[in-house]
């Protein structure tokens, strides 16, 4: 059967969710770093033929990994929480908090054209609680249907990061969660701007269904503080060396 066909045998699975969600981390922030100061990236760190492989091109690449993680951590997140609203409540509120460092660094303005991810990650989060429902319902109430499409065209026109292809990413997760080989070749085509983004599943093929050693209310938020205090960390040190 299709369900059991896997990435990674269950006796090499060796990554708890707190291994992801460091992984998660420390891939995010050195996506942000070689978006933030590309010049300062632009050195070349390999020559192949008459090609040249550039340090900005590899932290983009390295980069590209954390989103599916993030992604992935939500829908365990959301498959595992206590209390579903709390959950989505953190999720709003650090979307808002974030928005502020988002803007200052990508523009060094108050305001901004686009979201930052914590808003992908809200809506998807809405989504999964909408999809839960209309199976409970079996698909027989067209308000909660209304409603799926209607997170749907707000991840559309949002313009978040990641957008409506990071909406429907977090859905797919979620709907293949049973089927974790199938659940990674549609994944590795999903987000199609950003192919690299499929070899975040194999790290995720290596988790083992544990949470491991982050636990608690409040390392929890420091885990989501980690998304707006490392981008103002990035934006000073870009306004007081570089500049804009």
């Amino acid at each position: 059967m299709m369900g059991d066909l896997v990435l990674v045998p269950k006796k090499y699975r060796c990554l708890s969710g707190s291994g992801l969600k460091i992984l998660a981390i420390v891939t995010m922030i050195i996506d942000h770093i070689g978006a933030t100061f590309p010049r300062s990236t632009a050195s070349v760190v390999l020559h192949i033929g008459q090609k040249r492989l550039m340090l900005y091109t590899v932290l983009r690449f390295i980069g590209r990994l954390s989103f599916p993680i993030y992604a992935f951590l939500l829908v365990e997140g959301f498959l595992h929480t206590h209390d579903r609203e709390r959950y989505g409540i953190r999720l709003a509120v650090f979307a808002v908090l974030s928005e502020l460092p988002w803007n200052l660094l990508h523009a060094d303005a108050w305001r901004y054209g686009t979201q930052n991810v914590f808003f992908t990650l809200l809506l998807g989060y809405l989504g999964l609680c909408l999809i839960e429902k209309i199976q409970k319902e079996g698909g027989k109430n067209p308000r909660t249907i209304f409603f799926l499409i209607l997170t749907f065209a707000v991840a559309s026109m949002l313009k978040a990061d990641y957008g409506s292809s990071g909406y429907g990413f977090i859905l797919m997760l979620y709907l293949l969660r049973a089927q974790p080989l199938f659940q990674a070749v549609v994944g590795a085509c999903f987000l199609t701007s950003r192919w690299q983004a499929g070899l975040a599943f194999f790290p995720i093929g290596l988790y083992n269904g544990e949470r491991g050693f982050i636990r608690g209310k409040v390392v929890s938020v420091l885990f989501y503080a980690i998304y707006p205090v490392h981008m103002l960390i990035l934006y000073w040190i870009k306004k007081n060396t570089i500049g804009y």
